[in-house]
């Protein structure tokens, strides 16, 4: 039996063994840097940065979700990023990470909100067919882009 739920602060130890797990697979271990202490004081937070879904399958966890809420000033409306989802790969075709995304998107929905969106490695296409057969797409246009480390600071400091 398949069940969803919200983590709680006893599961860090699970949710930073899922993301170490995560990065192996996309071959992104070296950038796996996080401090458990200050992750766990952002997710558990009164106002935390980001949400976790734990995926169970009776009763074992075998997969999460961390998301947090976006918002579109387009359609006006808040949507949901998708940071990380992955389920155990002895657990894949359990119909795990179709019930997280299904809850995730439910999320969006009772929030009034707009959009579930994420990234996919562009080498990842066990990933991209599985998002293709939900019902998902690429976004045609975009290119994802990020500032991280020393540019932040310059950029911080008016540099």
């Amino acid at each position: 039996m398949i069940c969803i739920r919200p983590a709680e602060p006893d599961d860090f130890d699970l949710i930073a063994q899922f993301i170490r797990k995560l990065a192996a697979y996309e071959k992104l271990t070296h950038e796996v840097r996080f401090d458990a202490d200050v992750m766990r004081g952002h997710l558990f937070a009164d106002r935390p940065a980001a949400d976790v879904l734990i995926g169970e399958i009776d009763g074992v966890p075998r997969g999460f979700a961390l998301f947090f809420q976006t918002f579109s000033t387009f359609e006006g409306k808040p949507g949901i990023w998708l940071e990380d989802l992955f389920v155990d790969p002895d657990a894949r075709g359990s119909g795990l990470g179709r019930a997280l995304l299904s809850r995730l998107a439910a999320l969006v929905v009772e929030r009034g909100g707009a959009r579930l969106e994420w990234a996919v490695l562009d080498w990842n296409e066990l990933g991209k067919g599985f998002y293709r057969s939900i019902g998902a797409a690429a976004v045609d246009g975009w290119e994802r882009w990020r500032m991280e480390g020393a540019a932040i600071e310059r950029l911080a400091n008016g540099g």
